[in-house]
């Protein structure tokens, strides 16, 4: 690509589940590097991982790979309404021990293959493998795509990818980049975020053929877990993440948000 855009040289999107890199980074999903996912087995659903592993392989561009590491299946665990992070992501509440029973509950009637560990455990433990396994692919010349801090729509893994990603952008000096999708439900830790200072955002219209492409292949590997109703937004903005949550203001800004509602857990 001639005349390439200097944020888009040496790029890298790192997106949490597979689907991720195309609901949140459409406007730069056919342009950068290298895509790599995250999370590949689920033990809610442990056909999840195979499926996931074969829309992969069959996906409209190369360069894109996974660390395959399992979910902790943390979604809808946290306080939203007065979410707190965590050194490893964001703080769980106590639903989290419920689904632990859950887990016990169904390895003791055989049925499916869950986590050997418990949420919490599973959780941490994936945050420092992710810190692990992302160290040595990343450089400070890389420009790195991720997750924004309060999660896209409000969703702890995505949380955890940003504050793994974050961890080493302070050791390494890259640059970080997310986008500006938001839903009610992570509202309240956006604006933690906002503050009086002038950003500089980048306006990229989103690649919509290219972006419906990459959904069929989920949905014809059948591991499509968006809505079917879900409009591509026009554009997309993208800023160098904030290095820090702000101080509680009676008024601030961030950047345009592109914000939609989803269904409550």
């Amino acid at each position: 690509m001639t005349n390439r855009p200097e944020f888009l040289q040496n790029s890298i999107i790192i997106a949490a589940h597979p689907d991720d890199e195309m609901l949140w980074f459409g406007a730069v999903l056919h342009q950068v590097d290298k895509v790599l996912l995250v999370f590949e087995d689920f033990w809610p659903d442990p056909s999840i991982g195979a499926v996931r592993s074969k829309a992969l392989s069959n996906f409209p561009r190369p360069n894109v790979s996974s660390l395959k590491i399992p979910e902790a299946a943390t979604y809808g665990c946290a306080d939203w309404q007065n979410p707190k992070l965590s050194p490893y992501g964001i703080e769980l509440r106590s639903v989290t021990e419920l689904r632990d029973l859950k887990q016990t509950l169904l390895r003791a009637v055989g049925k499916g293959s869950p986590a050997s560990k418990r949420i919490r455990s599973t959780y941490r433990d994936n945050f420092e493998r992710l810190v692990r396994e992302l160290r040595p692919q990343l450089s400070p010349e890389t420009n790195v795509f991720t997750h924004n801090p309060w999660g896209e729509y409000g969703h702890e893994d995505h949380v955890q990818v940003f504050r793994a990603v974050d961890f080493l952008r302070k050791e390494i000096g890259f640059k970080l980049w997310i986008s500006n999708y938001c839903s009610e439900r992570a509202l309240p830790l956006a604006t933690t975020y906002f503050d009086d200072r002038e950003k500089d955002a980048v306006h990229l219209p989103v690649n919509k053929p290219f972006c419906e492409e990459v959904a069929q292949v989920y949905r014809d590997a059948g591991c499509w877990t968006w809505s079917d109703t879900w409009k591509w937004f026009d554009y997309e903005f993208y800023m160098q993440a904030p290095t820090e949550q702000s101080n509680p203001k009676t008024q601030g800004k961030l950047f345009p948000l592109n914000m939609f509602n989803i269904e409550p857990v």
